[in-house]
């Protein structure tokens, strides 16, 4: 592959693939466990970020917490979209039966990817995702579905960027389901279930 990243693909049975994006911090086995509780039968296909902060795998540089490297990151973002067409043809699934699942850092590019390539991403699950930059123009976003997974008491993500990032996919014609708990950045009782079952009902959409 030409644009290659440390990944692991592992092939399912119902013909769609779950997109895992860890965390800073995480690698590429990082999210198999909540993919696998995600949607048990989809193929996975995880990835490592090839950026560093420290010791630490992240997909793109940041200058301080919550204030990205816009230039990084749109460069990164452009790698990752040129990877997953790459991989869809090298493992033969089909781009339209992707979701992506990415967590904090993993959720920030998912949201930079639909933001930038309107159309690869489809469906997303975006876990304590941020706002990742300001477009000057909202792309068409029709027919893509969205859920945002976020924490009341979040200490990287104010609840007013989190609801920024609703209204701005909601603004391109995303359905989005902001969904709130009362957590910080990690995850909470019975939110890895709730995200289940919205997969579970977006899942059929690639099939029609």
């Amino acid at each position: 592959m030409k644009t290659d990243f440390l990944h692991h693909y592992l092939p399912g049975t119902s013909g769609e693939t779950l997109f895992l994006l860890h965390g800073t911090g995480g690698n590429e086995q990082s999210l198999l466990p909540l993919g696998r509780a995600l949607a048990p039968s989809a193929s996975l296909l995880a990835v490592r970020g090839r950026v560093l902060e420290g010791a630490m795998p992240r997909f793109f540089r940041r200058l301080a917490e919550g204030v990205f490297d816009q230039a990084d990151l749109a460069r990164r973002t452009t790698e990752l979209a040129e990877f997953l067409r790459e991989a869809a043809e090298r493992y033969g699934f089909p781009l339209a039966g992707v979701t992506a699942v990415g967590f904090s850092n993993g959720a920030n590019i998912a949201a930079s990817l639909m933001l930038r390539e309107p159309g690869l991403l489809r469906r997303a699950l975006l876990l304590r995702a941020m706002v990742p930059f300001e477009p000057e123009t909202v792309p068409d976003l029709s027919g893509t579905a969205v859920r945002i997974g976020s924490g009341r008491y979040d200490p990287i993500v104010p609840v007013a960027n989190a609801e920024r990032l609703a209204a701005m996919l909601r603004a391109g014609g995303a359905a989005v389901d902001l969904d709130w708990r009362d957590a910080g950045h990690e995850l909470a009782a019975g939110e890895v279930e709730d995200a289940a079952r919205w997969i579970g009902g977006v899942l059929p959409v690639a099939k029609q």
